[in-house]
């Protein structure tokens, strides 16, 4: 299983996404979601967002916190355990995303936005501040078959 780290980053009532556009044969091809990647060998998952999330965007985080743990079972995709984050305070300036165009989506708007199913119960989870959580998404090709969700 390959784990990987997401972060929502947050600014003026509004999350930072990422619109995929740009990678070839990606499995987010025209999806929105938050920013992160695939660990590096021997990273923690807080260095893991840390990096991604200036790699893909420019800033250096300076307040994250972990929110949620998600593990996707897939038939077709290689199983997956993300580390989730939200993060509400950063430095630098914003760079051009090589996966897809950046933009700032206002949090009420987020559930109209071409989502993946589970997305939007952990997007749900994060605007509705739930405390932390661990989360079972299963899917058979791109639709969701079924979720387990669990609080610490």
């Amino acid at each position: 299983m390959k784990a990987t780290t997401l972060c929502y980053i947050e600014k003026d009532d509004s999350y930072l996404m990422l619109h995929r556009t740009k990678k070839e044969n990606d499995a987010n091809k025209d999806k929105w979601i938050g920013v992160g990647g695939h660990f590096l060998e021997g990273e923690t998952p807080e260095e893991c967002i840390c990096r991604e999330v200036l790699e893909e965007t420019g800033y250096t985080l300076l307040s994250y916190k972990l929110r949620g743990i998600i593990d996707f079972i897939s038939d077709i995709y290689e199983d997956e355990t993300m580390y989730l984050f939200t993060a509400d305070e950063f430095s630098g300036e914003q760079i051009a995303c090589d996966e897809g165009n950046l933009e700032w989506v206002k949090k009420s708007e987020m559930l109209s936005l071409p989502l993946w199913e589970g997305d939007k119960i952990f997007l749900k989870l994060l605007l509705e501040d739930a405390p932390f959580f661990r989360l079972k998404l299963e899917y058979k090709g791109d639709h969701l078959l079924g979720s387990a969700l669990s609080f610490d």
